[in-house]
């Protein structure tokens, strides 16, 4: 049986790529989008090393390669940065906590 790839095999491979990173700069990801970019084209040439695993390969490495990859990925599923995504999720619990409070407020009343 030959070798094929598998999530945490590629998870692993991955984390040590961005230690490198890491290593150099926190907003750094030269050897994240090396390892993507080999993958990509190992995938290309031996597809069958991946048949476990189903990785978009170019989306990966357009996100690493904005200056912020998790804002890239944010505005792709959300439609927002991070930092927007926190807000208004802050905001939707802050208005959840408010609602509780009127609501105890409103029940103690009645007693």
């Amino acid at each position: 049986m030959s070798f094929k790839y598998d999530k945490d095999n590629l998870f692993k491979e991955f984390e040590v790529a961005k230690e490198k990173d890491l290593k150099v700069s926190k907003n750094t990801y030269t050897n994240r989008i090396q390892f993507l970019k080999e993958h990509r084209d190992l995938q290309k040439k031996k597809p069958s090393i991946y048949e476990f695993v189903d990785i978009k390969w170019d989306n990966l490495i357009l996100a690493y390669e904005n200056e912020s990859p998790r804002d890239y990925f944010y505005k792709k599923v959300f439609g927002m940065t991070y930092a927007e995504k926190m807000a208004a999720e802050e905001a939707e619990y802050s208005n959840f906590d408010d609602e509780k409070t009127e609501t105890k407020i409103v029940e103690e009343a009645t007693l």
